[in-house]
């Protein structure tokens, strides 16, 4: 398990764009299982579908790389590339994202549990599989691609 204050440690993420709030479970490298509860406090319910409270799609697929982020940097490959990102060294990005799919609407009360897999990490380079559920159920999926660069 990670706690916040470890998320922190390899996520450059702060509020309020971190949405993982937990790691439940981790085989470093090989398999990462966290938690994102969802409250009707969001920004983002402000302005999205006011009168039917929603997260983006887009906001599940931020989760999705987040939780991709951290089990990559559980990686001998990553490591020192997000020790550089939270040091202000180097920043990750979103590179890519294919096979999304969206099953079911996530609503305020939702607790989101993701799992993500990694398909392929390289030192400045990862592609991770995750899917997402909701009380068991199946509410999203897709492969992510995230980069590490310099910026010094």
């Amino acid at each position: 398990m990670l706690t916040i204050q470890e998320i922190y440690q390899n996520l450059p993420h702060r509020f309020p764009f971190l949405f993982i709030d937990r790691v439940l479970e981790i085989v470093e490298g090989e398999y990462l299982k966290a938690l994102k509860n969802v409250t009707v406090n969001e920004a983002f319910f402000v302005g999205h579908l006011p009168h039917f409270t929603v997260m983006p799609g887009a906001l599940i697929i931020e989760v999705i790389a987040q939780a991709s982020l951290l089990l990559a940097s559980t990686h001998p490959h990553w490591k020192s590339q997000v020790t550089q990102a939270v040091a202000g060294d180097s920043v990750s990005f979103l590179a890519g994202v294919n096979h999304a799919r969206f099953k079911s609407p996530v609503t305020p009360g939702d607790q989101l549990i993701i799992e993500v897999k990694p398909l392929h990490i390289r030192s400045s380079l990862a592609k991770c599989a995750g899917q997402v559920f909701v009380d068991g159920k199946l509410v999203a999926e897709a492969e992510i691609m995230c980069v590490s660069k310099k910026v010094r």
